[in-house]
């Protein structure tokens, strides 16, 4: 009956299934193995074009498209989340500091540092996160975590930042136009270091876009759907985040190598 409902022969059915599987299909499952061992192992964060590079690095060499076929089946996928920005109270632009970073070359590391903060949750209550990164490596050399967002929070992931990195005099830091960096203490205190101050043309958003980037995928990857119920709950999964960022996740604006593995080669 299911032969005539499916238009098939009955010989036709019982020769397929003598036949077996076919040897790509075999292929198939032992890649998807394969596969899953890299998809796990990143944290169920990798979608297909990472995926085909971690299992190159690997020795097995196969097409992203098969790779992708084989994820859509096996429901493993990215996570994405849209990342909202809220930034409450800004009144005004300080348009006495340019866009210098567009004018900088980029071929080395400590030449351009980016820096940003985002708003996370505890609970229901908000809490702030500050970071600064190498534009070069992409390599993220500061942060800082607290309950108020403000010119010592930023001031706070610059400091780290500074112990963690040997900086020259010329150096460009880069940021949004937010009080918290427009703060004279916080002028100030790039100018002891002789670090050249840049913040984004009014208006223009995407001139921190590499900052933008890695909260997008610090929120995507690891904050997304979960629920913090203390501030040492929510510090730990931004310290193993960077951690991972750093030292493990590979991008594909480096290459597919991470910040550190770029710094070294």
């Amino acid at each position: 009956m299911m032969c005539r409902v499916y238009g098939v022969s009955r010989d036709g059915y019982y020769s397929w299934k003598r036949r077996g599987k076919c040897q790509r299909r075999y292929e198939d499952e032992w890649l998807s193995d394969e596969i899953s061992h890299v998809y796990e192992s990143s944290g169920k964060l990798y979608g297909s074009p990472k995926v085909h590079e971690s299992l190159k690095r690997k020795g097995i060499y196969t097409g992203q498209k098969r790779i992708a076929r084989i994820m859509r089946e096996n429901g493993q996928k990215a996570r994405v989340a849209k990342v909202y920005k809220r930034d409450p109270g800004r009144k005004a632009h300080f348009t006495s500091i340019p866009n210098r970073q567009l004018q900088s070359k980029v071929d080395d590391c400590n030449q351009v540092w980016v820096g940003d903060l985002t708003y996370l949750k505890v609970g229901r209550e908000n809490r702030y996160l500050a970071v600064v990164m190498d534009k070069h490596s992409r390599r993220v050399v500061g942060w800082s975590y607290g309950r108020k967002k403000n010119t010592e929070l930023t001031l706070s992931a610059f400091r780290q930042a500074v112990r963690n990195r040997d900086i020259s005099e010329g150096l460009v830091f880069h940021s949004d136009r937010g009080a918290e960096y427009a703060a004279f203490t916080y002028q100030e205190k790039l100018v002891k270091y002789g670090v050249i101050q840049s913040m984004n043309r009014p208006g223009k958003m995407n001139d921190n876009a590499v900052m933008e980037s890695f909260f997008h995928s610090l929120k995507a990857e690891r904050i997304h759907d979960q629920v913090f119920r203390s501030d040492s709950d929510l510090r730990g999964a931004i310290s193993g985040y960077v951690h991972f960022y750093n030292q493990s996740r590979l991008h594909s604006s480096l290459g597919y190598m991470s910040p550190v593995e770029f710094e070294v080669n």
